[in-house]
């Protein structure tokens, strides 16, 4: 059958380590007429848990991915399963919240438009009018809502930000250089569903002008960390990095322009690993089956 016929779901799961736990998934999986086409398993012996994500070819199972998570519940529940079954062919749907810098943008976007990134982006929202003329000009709905100083406006400002979210339905938000703290109610409500760019490799240099820290420490590399988003400022679970080496002649005007093609990088591999529902987030870890 061509691939493009075939009905291919996705589960996740992580449990207590026990005899018998895979076959029992597995068995599982024949039982209902699937068959395994891609297996990724991890035992963390320091927590005895264990981590698995399967891709099921369920082509013969009658009923959709709801229908096979119903199903799968009761062994789920006996195995004492953090877990989620996903259907494959359905395009998440990815909010984009930016301020002033482009370079984040424009490379998920072209990523996007190529085709390279599997899903939908019902909107981008921005605390500044700057980037209006770019997501326009590949057809995206722009929402400006400015962010003031003050308090009482700044609630008033991610009010409606978080009404703006709420309506487009996202599976997933990313801050794509969005230069606001991201309130810790609205990481709850997307709690691990919002992804954030942060222009250093954390832990080192957290918060404003990572740059600027790295060259007043005189490191030989810079970085970039794609990370979920919590309630700490950044330091949620990591989900990808890399780094660069920069040399001692180097300025900070020189390291922010090495930086920004890591954080493209970095931010477009974490979002695709996300979308591709190969992250598993235990405790302030994560587990990522590439």
């Amino acid at each position: 059958m061509p691939s493009s016929q075939r009905k291919v779901f996705r589960l996740l799961a992580s449990c207590p380590d026990r005899v018998g736990l895979v076959a029992r998934v597995t068995n599982f999986i024949a039982d209902q007429g699937g068959s395994i086409r891609q297996a990724n398993q991890y035992d963390d012996p320091k927590t005895e848990l264990f981590f698995m994500r399967y891709s099921i070819d369920a082509t013969d199972f009658a009923g959709s991915h709801h229908d096979f998570a119903e199903a799968f519940e009761p062994l789920a529940k006996e195995l004492s399963m953090d877990w989620q079954v996903t259907d494959a062919d359905a395009r998440k749907r990815v909010v984009l919240l930016v301020s002033k810098f482009d370079h984040c943008l424009a490379y998920l976007l072209h990523r996007w438009k190529v085709g390279d990134l599997a899903c939908d982006i019902p909107c981008v929202i921005s605390n500044h009018e700057t980037l209006r003329p770019l997501v326009e000009w590949f057809g995206l709905p722009f929402h400006h809502v400015p962010v003031p100083k003050d308090p009482a406006g700044k609630q008033a400002a991610f009010n409606e930000t978080a009404r703006l979210i709420e309506e487009a339905e996202p599976d997933t938000i990313v801050l794509a250089r969005y230069m606001q703290i991201f309130p810790s109610w609205l990481c709850e409500t997307y709690r691990h569903r919002v992804i954030n760019i942060h222009h250093s490799f954390l832990p080192s240099f957290v918060g404003a002008k990572p740059y600027h820290q790295a060259e007043e420490r005189g490191v030989k590399l810079i970085g970039a960390t794609c990370h979920y988003v919590t309630e700490e400022l950044d330091a949620g679970p990591i989900i990808e990095q890399d780094v660069v080496r920069i040399r001692h002649s180097d300025t900070i005007e020189d390291m922010i322009r090495y930086g920004k093609d890591v954080e493209n990088t970095v931010l477009a591999k974490g979002l695709r690993l996300h979308l591709q529902d190969r992250i598993l987030v235990d405790g302030n870890k994560t587990i990522v089956f590439e």
